[in-house]
């Protein structure tokens, strides 16, 4: 399934790990809707794309923190419809909160759950590489609410460079 893009992360990274979220790595504090400005940033710029069935729940977390189409790039790039493009690196486990996003191995032990009760294992660059597995974690993360109090619904992620 093509995926839907969310815009556009500048970060730097701060180990072999490629992610999206601020506990993880150094993060611009602004999304991109425009690749042009993401690059001004000087940092790595990684586009986000979301299924938008899985990207339904999130959306609705940001708009009830406030956010609209047009004050958030995520809610309004995903309203857009808009298909990612670019070199697939793989999938990150994600999910929102109050204005913070949060990778799966930022909240203890996440990980280590995942593969117990999955089997699914991150690989290059820290990341998922099939698409049906992350979405399987992320499912089986929302479900288990290992996440709670930070993250109640997890999405799986696909990042490129654009």
């Amino acid at each position: 399934m093509t995926l839907v893009s969310a815009g556009y992360r500048a970060v730097r990274r701060t180990s072999e790990f490629v992610s999206i979220s601020e506990c993880v790595a150094e993060v611009h504090d602004d999304w991109f809707r425009d690749l042009a400005f993401a690059r001004q940033t000087g940092l790595h710029v990684l586009e986000v794309g979301f299924r938008p069935d899985e990207a339904g729940p999130i959306v609705s977390e940001i708009i009830a923190d406030g956010w609209n189409r047009e004050t958030s790039v995520v809610v309004g790039r995903i309203a857009e419809g808009a298909s990612t493009s670019g070199e697939l690196l793989g999938f990150e486990l994600v999910g929102y909160d109050e204005g913070l996003w949060h990778t799966w191995r930022c909240l203890g032990g996440l990980v280590d759950d995942v593969r117990a009760a999955t089997g699914i294992v991150p690989g290059r660059h820290g990341l998922i590489e099939s698409e049906d597995a992350a979405r399987q974690a992320a499912r089986w993360l929302t479900e288990s609410g290992l996440g709670d109090p930070k993250v109640f619904h997890w999405a799986a992620v696909g990042l490129f460079v654009p």
